[in-house]
């Protein structure tokens, strides 16, 4: 009963995003050779950026490496095994890193033996000297035993906060207060199942920092034993920056502001949820209430999704929503509400705390929606860009990542157009990390043995004309003189229809139409490729596929053919000429208001008997082609 279900759900997906137009790739790209570090990771990445640096921090097995993003070099490592002397032993130790952190005045390094988890200190490097690690000290409850164990870290406002579990067989998982200048404050271990810690963020509060939060984003074990129920829950929690725990006779160390409260994410009319959360990335704004949270989600279907949350919703969830299953007054102060002591709080108010933390209201996506965008791959990692267009209008792009691509992904009123996906080789491993520099124009791609730097940019991939340009709808990118050319927003010029599209923009165009069946019809202006073919042979003409989402047609004798399309490729398939197979052929493609020729050939009558290599190969292929065709149907 439970495949069928699956299947019927698979199909339900499937239909549901074809139901909406350019929920495919536009273009495919292929991640430059160049835009590589190569780095021996033995299969686990950390990744540790600030955003505008040049400096780049890899965490993998023995070592910390230092890369520099301009020059894509290793430019110093930094053992984690033990010291001989002034020099680090070279003799191989077990250790994995597992956390790299700004915190206080250096890097927080963490790794694991499996044993006892370590963290050290990395100093910058002074006037004339060289960096340095501190000697290690324990890391238990920050770093994991073992990496494939749950981990978490969050430095704010000079406090660690860490999930990591205390204990070697993976139990004891919570978030904690770990290290800083506040008191150390953990949960009370009845208020999550089986966690899986994904995300935390500091949302500051420049008017209010007394009441700033510590958001924590997770999915737990769903404790509905129904076979139908989906196994597991995605929860964001709170607590309070200034919690310190509650008086000594209650709570005393335990977090007196933990609330959390069930993400929706679905098609609620359906009985459709995504409750698997995969990760998050939380947006910045002046204004706290401002911020967006982007979060992805996965099925037990195998299928993605990205709903987008207001923090103010979130806020007001946590703030005005009944408590589940507590139907007494709600005490003053409310349970949750950020105190200057929380040590001073009555035992009323840490009771709810204690009992009923789980709010009985769902967090929605804004304005109650549907998820963003739905899709039948397996994203795994989210981050997202805001970039001002020649308008002087924001736009947010996406980059969803699966275990080989990135997806570039537009947000325009609600809707989203796929830019591109870029492809990265198979040999490079599955993707584990993504880290956006948007300074630097960059998104850092951490592999087990690479890092790989993609271009947010990429405005070369569209430059064959103002319409291929235009088309696009990245923001990034707009037509000038020089051609398609990343955006300048201290001079404001260029070509751009982030909005639409439309390509009437772009003046002086000899290719345009509206419609082929028109009668505007066009002159095709490329060059024309003349082939001589014999009768009754199979042949086969090809044309480069540019766009996926423009439609190519072939035009013959005032006649037009839809092509056989892969990936790259429109082919036009003569399974026998005949007279009338002789003459011009164009290639067209069409998309949105634009229609270009791409390819033309001129088939003529070939005098002799012997068939030339070009007929050769184009009835081999013509057959290959059309068998496989045919077994496809």
């Amino acid at each position: 009963m439970k495949e069928v279900t699956l299947t019927f759900l698979s199909l339900f997906i499937s239909r549901f995003c074809a139901s909406f137009t350019n929920y495919e790739p536009r273009l495919t790209l292929h991640q430059d050779s160049e835009d590589r570090v190569r780095y021996n990771g033995t299969h686990n990445t950390v990744l540790f950026h600030e955003e505008g640096s040049d400096d780049i921090y890899i965490g993998a097995k023995h070592l910390v490496l230092r890369i520099s993003l301009e020059k894509k070099l290793i430019m110093q490592y930094f053992s984690l095994c033990p010291r001989d002397g002034q020099n680090w032993n070279e003799i191989s130790c077990s250790y994995m890193t597992t956390v790299i952190q700004q915190f206080e005045d250096s890097l927080f390094l963490c790794g694991t033996d499996g044993h006892t988890p370590q963290c050290w200190k990395l100093y910058p490097p002074a006037e004339n000297q060289t960096s340095a690690i501190s000697a290690g000290f324990s890391g238990r409850g920050i770093s994991p035993y073992f990496v494939s164990q749950n981990l978490l870290t969050l430095a704010a406002d000079g406090d660690l906060y860490a999930a990591a579990p205390l204990y070697s067989d993976g139990s004891l998982l919570q978030f904690r207060r770990n290290r800083g200048k506040r008191k150390n404050t953990w949960m009370y271990e009845k208020w999550v199942l089986e966690p899986t810690f994904i995300s935390a963020a500091w949302i500051k509060r420049k008017d209010d920092p007394e009441n700033e939060k510590i958001y924590i984003f997770f999915r737990e074990k769903n404790s509905d034993s129904n076979p139908e129920a989906d196994p597991w829950i995605s929860r964001i929690a709170q607590v309070c920056k200034v919690d310190e725990g509650g008086p000594k006779r209650f709570f005393q160390n335990t977090w007196t502001s933990f609330l959390k409260a069930r993400l929706m994410c679905g098609i609620p009319e359906e009985s459709l949820y995504f409750n698997r959360l995969q990760d998050v990335f939380v947006q910045e704004a002046d204004d706290w209430r401002d911020r967006r949270v982007f979060v992805l989600f996965t099925s037990s279907w195998n299928s993605s999704a990205v709903c987008i949350y207001s923090l103010s919703d979130i806020a007001r969830v946590f703030q005005n929503s009944s408590f589940k299953d507590f139907h007494e007054n709600i005490p003053n102060p409310r349970p949750g509400m950020c105190v200057a002591d929380s040590r001073k709080l009555p035992g009323e108010t840490l009771s709810v705390v204690k009992d009923h933390a789980e709010m009985d209201d769902w967090i929605q996506p804004m304005n109650k929606q549907r998820p963003f965008y739905i899709s039948s791959l397996n994203y795994t990692k989210i981050a997202v860009d805001r970039v001002m267009g020649t308008n002087r209008e924001l736009y947010n792009v996406l980059f969803l990542a699966t275990e080989n691509r990135i997806h570039k992904v537009l947000e325009h009123n609600s809707k989203p157009f796929i830019i591109s996906e870029t492809l990265l080789p198979n040999r490079m491993g599955h993707i584990q990390t993504i880290q956006l520099d948007s300074k630097k124009r960059k998104l850092l791609v951490g592999l087990p043995d690479e890092l790989a730097l993609v271009d947010l940019q990429s405005c070369q991939n569209y430059n064959q004309s103002c319409e291929d340009c235009v088309l696009a709808r990245d923001p990034y990118c707009a037509w000038a003189e020089a051609g398609c050319r990343p955006v300048d927003n201290t001079e404001w010029g260029g070509i751009q229809d982030v909005a639409g599209g439309i390509t009437e923009i772009c003046k002086g165009s000899k290719t345009r139409r509206k419609k082929r069946d028109t009668p505007e019809m066009l002159s095709c202006d490329v060059p024309q490729t003349t082939y001589s073919v014999l009768l009754d042979l199979p042949f086969y003409l090809s044309c480069p596929i540019h766009s996926h989402h423009a439609t190519y047609v072939w035009e013959h004798s005032n006649q037009s053919s839809k092509c056989q399309q892969d990936q790259s490729t429109c082919l036009h398939l003569i399974t026998a000429v005949k007279e009338d197979s002789y003459g011009t052929y164009e290639c067209y493609s069409e998309e949105r208001d634009y229609t270009q020729c791409v390819k033309a050939y001129k088939l003529v009558p070939k005098l002799d008997n012997t068939a030339t290599s070009i007929s050769a190969q184009g009835a081999a292929m013509a057959f290959t082609v059309s068998l496989i065709s045919a077994l496809c149907l």
